[in-house]
């Protein structure tokens, strides 16, 4: 399944607001004084390191609203693993608009092909296995929609957008509602057909409560040693979906898969990426 695309609708505001921050408010005073006037430019953007792509099309549009009339060659799309070296998009116009829409491009694909990129790493540790890395609400305010997409580049699973989308009743959610069996009784109680519930559990013992009192879609095994995570998933025995989540470095996701658990949840796909070097060349 592809995910290369959201609707334009939805990113185009965030590329606009990026363009605006940048261009504003006398626009780029720089090529406007440098470079003649008409002149016509092609350039490439290329893959500086080896990882893969997100955020080409956030980067088209930055051209595209800058300048209708340049031309956009897409040659490696979203989701495609790429080389150092490898020319992943090029551009064709007046040297001015392509230079003012630059660094708003490669803002977006480098932080968004950095996710997708950690995002790959992590998948590369599950092989062998049907645990799936997904991630978190730990996303750059403002931009969620497209890093949760970076993810879904990189191989990784969808997990609730927000607050919206999902019950998941945390530790401080049960402490408020008086403990594990209250609180899932008042989820039931309010989730829709649609509405799948989650619960976090840092115990066996919460695991056990949560498994009798029932109610559960989903169980969340937090900071969980890899132990007491085989000995959860074998508790559980398919009664419910199980996701792993904290400490989860890139180092112990093999054992902790080899644990059985369905998904293994991940902040740092979002929140520590690093970013993928990508330039522009003329």
């Amino acid at each position: 399944m592809t995910h290369s695309h959201l609707p334009d609708l939805l990113v185009e505001p965030l590329v606009r607001a990026a363009l605006v921050e940048d261009l504003g408010p006398s626009g780029d005073v720089t090529s406007a004084a440098v470079i003649p006037n008409g002149l016509q430019y092609s350039a490439t953007l290329n893959a500086r390191q080896d990882g893969v792509i997100s955020g080409g099309q956030l980067a088209e549009l930055a051209f595209r609203l800058v300048d209708p009339s340049l031309v956009v060659s897409v040659l490696r799309p979203d989701g495609s693993a790429v080389r150092a070296g490898e020319a992943v998009m090029t551009i064709q116009g007046a040297a001015t608009s392509i230079l003012s829409a630059e660094r708003v491009a490669l803002n977006f694909m480098g932080r968004l092909s950095g996710i997708a990129t950690l995002t790959a790493q992590f998948v590369a540790e599950t092989q062998g296995t049907d645990t799936r890395i997904t991630c978190t609400r730990k996303t750059t305010p403002g931009l969620r929609l497209v890093e949760k997409q970076a993810v879904l580049h990189g191989g990784g699973a969808a997990h609730r957008f927000g607050l919206s989308d999902a019950i998941l009743i945390k530790d401080n959610h049960i402490a408020a509602a008086g403990g594990i069996a209250p609180a899932l009784r008042a989820a039931r109680a309010n989730a829709s057909h649609m509405r799948r519930i989650e619960i976090e559990v840092d115990t066996l013992a919460q695991l056990n409560e949560v498994l009798e009192t029932g109610g559960a879609d989903v169980v969340l095994l937090d900071n969980m040693t890899t132990a007491d995570l085989s000995a959860a998933v074998q508790r559980v025995a398919g009664q419910v979906i199980t996701e792993a989540s904290g400490t989860m470095r890139l180092g112990r996701i093999a054992e902790v898969a080899a644990t059985g658990v369905n998904f293994i949840s991940v902040g740092a796909l979002t929140h520590s990426a690093p970013v993928l070097d990508l330039g522009l060349d003329f």
